[in-house]
């Protein structure tokens, strides 16, 4: 039995057939164009896998937001043109198959939790820094929901005090998405996030201390047993340890009583399935969907 996977993110959807990291048969990339043009392309690869002889028992979405999850909707994302977007209805009409959706890093959380970084972990919560910041976490193997899904990006944090940017998330300016994203990196300091040159340290210096506040948090309210960072921000060389020091700073002695957090190196870590983890962890939610 073959699932389909479909990762929808900003720029590109990553769209792949199989049943794992280990039996993916094929996986193709398409540009995220207007909603109709890229569903329809995305209907029309898992069609042309059909008429290969690889139909798919059910199909795993894991796409930005936020998501109507109980309607299948995108709603007030800052895409434009994808607010209202009704992703289930149209790949369910185009394939005919039942469809899970999930956000990208619930989505990714999953792939962690079952084949990557965070096996064999109770509770994993995936963050991703990059366009955007979101986090997803997975509890006793299932993606996390409540009245929505988690929105760990819109976390509003304590200001560096020597950074006056105002901040570029759309609905809060300085929440941590609008102070430590890639354009955040970007407009503040007037270049691209891979080619900061001499403002490298300076950047380094704010994105842990804003970045570590979101670690922080995440642990005193969901207490995972590993956090799993991704996006293409943490590339930013001396970034990931600098996360991990100032968020060990912030906690002081607070959690010295829980062995994990020990050595956090071995805590927050980067994924085990490389830039892979949302469309796998897409195969893994149809599959679940099917066994559940």
């Amino acid at each position: 039995m073959l699932f389909g996977g479909v990762e929808a993110g900003g720029t590109k959807v990553v769209c792949a057939v199989g049943v794992g990291p280990d039996a993916v048969v094929d996986r193709t990339t398409i540009p995220t164009t207007s909603p109709g043009e890229t569903l329809d392309r995305v209907i029309a690869y898992f069609r042309a896998q059909r008429a290969a002889g690889r139909d798919i028992a059910a199909l795993g979405v894991a796409s930005f937001g936020p998501l109507d999850l109980a309607s299948g909707r995108i709603t007030t994302t800052p895409k434009p043109g994808w607010g209202g977007t009704d992703l289930v209805g149209a790949l369910r009409r185009g394939l005919g198959v039942p469809v899970a959706l999930d956000t990208d890093v619930n989505g990714a959380a999953y792939g962690e939790h079952r084949w990557g970084a965070g096996r064999g972990q109770g509770t994993v919560v995936y963050v991703t820094v990059g366009t955007g910041i979101g986090g997803g976490a997975v509890v006793d193997g299932r993606p996390l929901h409540g009245l929505l899904h988690p929105e760990m990006g819109h976390l509003h944090v304590q200001r560096h005090p020597g950074d006056d940017f105002a901040g570029t998330c759309p609905f809060h300016g300085d929440c941590v998405e609008g102070l430590a994203s890639g354009p955040a990196i970007a407009r503040r300091a007037g270049r691209p996030a891979h080619d900061l040159g001499p403002l490298l340290s300076r950047t380094v210096a704010l994105e842990a201390h804003y970045l570590s506040q979101l670690m922080t948090s995440i642990l005193y309210l969901l207490m995972p047993h590993r956090i799993v960072v991704g996006g293409g921000v943490l590339n930013i060389p001396g970034l990931l340890d600098a996360v991990r020091a100032a968020t060990a700073e912030r906690l002081g002695k607070a959690l010295d009583a829980v062995p994990a957090t020990a050595d956090l190196s071995t805590y927050i870590v980067p994924p085990g399935l490389g830039g892979l983890s949302g469309v796998l962890g897409a195969l893994g939610l149809a599959e679940r969907m099917v066994e559940t």
